[in-house]
């Protein structure tokens, strides 16, 4: 299995977020579709009943 560093992940999920798709990803870096909606994923901030913001890695940590 393979795995990546943090800063790889933090720069396809960036990448992503400027308007690359999943596919271009994909192919441009050779990582699973379902690889990379994960990390989005777990980066997205989630709703709570306070005021601050988390993702799902932090809640997880």
């Amino acid at each position: 299995m393979a795995r990546y560093t943090e800063e790889f992940k933090n720069t396809i999920i960036e990448l992503y977020k400027s308007g690359k798709s999943l596919g271009i990803l994909h192919s441009g870096y050779g990582i699973p579709k379902s690889t990379i909606s994960t990390w989005i994923k777990d980066n997205s901030p989630v709703s709570s009943n306070s005021e601050d913001e988390m993702t799902l890695k932090e809640l997880r940590a």
